[in-house]
C-alpha cells in the first residue's frame, strides 16, 4: 500500500512547478468528465434546433469550450505551483498590447454571437452593406460570407453590423418591391400609358402576378409627366436585371404605341 501510495506522490515537474502523479491523474479525469459534460449539455442545448441552426451555433460551442478548457489549464498550473498572479503581473504590459491589437477581432467574435443569437442575418437572405448587394452564403463567428450581383465573394467582418447600418431585404418576407422611374411628354394619354406599362411588366417573367405591378403619378415634372412603376419579385438578387429588362421592354412598347419619352429643353432668349 505503501509503495503504491509513493508512486502516487511521485512528482512531476522542472524546478519549483512540480505536480505529483496522482494530481496528474486527477486533472486528466478532470478533464475527461468536462470534455464529456461539454458534449452533454451541447446535445441537450441543440437537440431541438434544426440542422440549420445547429451549424450556425458550431462556431459558439467551439468559443465556449476553448474557454472552459483555459480555465482548467490555468488552474491546473497553479495546482503545480506556478504563481499565475506573478505571471500576468509581469505579462501586463504584453496583455494590453495584445488586446489592442485583438481589439477588432474579439468585436467580431461578439458580432458574431449575437447574430447567431438573435438571428439578425440567415443564410440566403439578401443584404445591403456599404451599398454592396450580396446573398448570404455562410456565417461564421467571426465574418459573413455573401456572394454579390457579378459571382464575387464578399466577406464581412461581423462587428460591421455593430458599425454600419445593415439592410436586410428579405427579413420581412421573400418578396421584395423593385421601383422604375418613367417621364413621358406633356399631351400623352396617360390611360393608355397606364395600360401598356403595366401589360409590359405583367408579362416579364420574373415579376409576380399574384401581387401586381403599381404605377404611380408622381409629379408634373418641368418637361414631362413623371411615374414611377413598382413590381414585385420573389428574386430580389435579380433585382438590378429585372429593371433592366423591364427598361428594354417599355422603352420598345412606348415607341411602337408613339408615345414620346421626352428630354429636358431649355429655351434660350437673346435679349440685345
Amino acid at each position: 500500500m505503501e509503495k503504491i501510495k509513493s508512486i502516487f506522490q511521485y512528482n512531476i515537474g522542472i524546478g519549483d512547478v512540480q505536480l505529483s502523479l496522482g494530481s496528474l491523474l486527477i486533472w486528466v479525469f478532470v478533464i475527461v468528465s468536462i470534455s464529456f459534460l461539454l458534449r452533454i449539455t451541447r446535445k441537450i442545448l441543440s437537440r431541438k434546433l434544426s440542422p440549420d441552426r445547429k451549424d450556425k451555433f458550431k462556431p459558439v460551442f467551439s468559443f465556449f469550450n476553448y474557454s472552459v478548457y483555459t480555465v482548467v489549464f490555468l488552474l491546473a498550473l497553479q495546482n503545480a505551483g506556478v504563481n499565475l498572479t506573478a505571471l500576468l503581473a509581469a505579462s501586463a504590459a504584453l496583455l494590453v498590447g495584445v488586446g489592442f491589437a485583438l481589439q477588432t477581432f474579439f468585436q467580431d467574435i461578439i458580432s458574431g454571437i449575437f447574430i447567431l443569437i438573435d438571428q439578425t442575418v440567415h443564410v440566403g437572405d439578401i443584404i445591403e452593406l456599404n451599398d454592396k448587394v450580396g446573398r448570404v452564403e455562410k456565417i461564421t463567428l467571426r465574418t459573413t460570407r455573401a456572394v454579390t450581383r457579378d459571382n464575387k465573394v464578399l466577406i464581412i467582418p461581423n462587428h460591421k453590423y455593430l458599425t454600419t447600418t445593415l439592410f436586410n431585404w428579405t427579413e420581412n418576407n421573400k418578396v421584395t418591391g423593385e421601383s422604375i422611374d418613367i417621364g413621358v411628354a406633356y399631351g400623352t394619354d396617360v390611360d393608355k400609358f397606364k395600360e401598356v406599362v403595366l401589360e409590359t411588366a405583367k408579362s416579364h417573367p420574373d415579376v409576380l402576378r399574384v401581387k401586381e405591378p403599381v404605377l404611380l403619378f408622381q409629379n408634373f415634372g418641368d418637361s414631362s409627366l413623371d411615374f414611377t412603376l413598382i413590381v414585385f419579385t420573389e428574386d430580389a438578387f435579380k433585382g438590378a436585371i429585372i429593371k433592366s429588362d423591364l427598361r428594354f421592354a417599355i422603352e420598345k412598347t412606348l415607341r411602337l404605341n408613339n408615345i414620346e419619352i421626352p428630354f429636358p429643353q431649355r429655351v434660350i432668349h437673346n435679349v440685345n
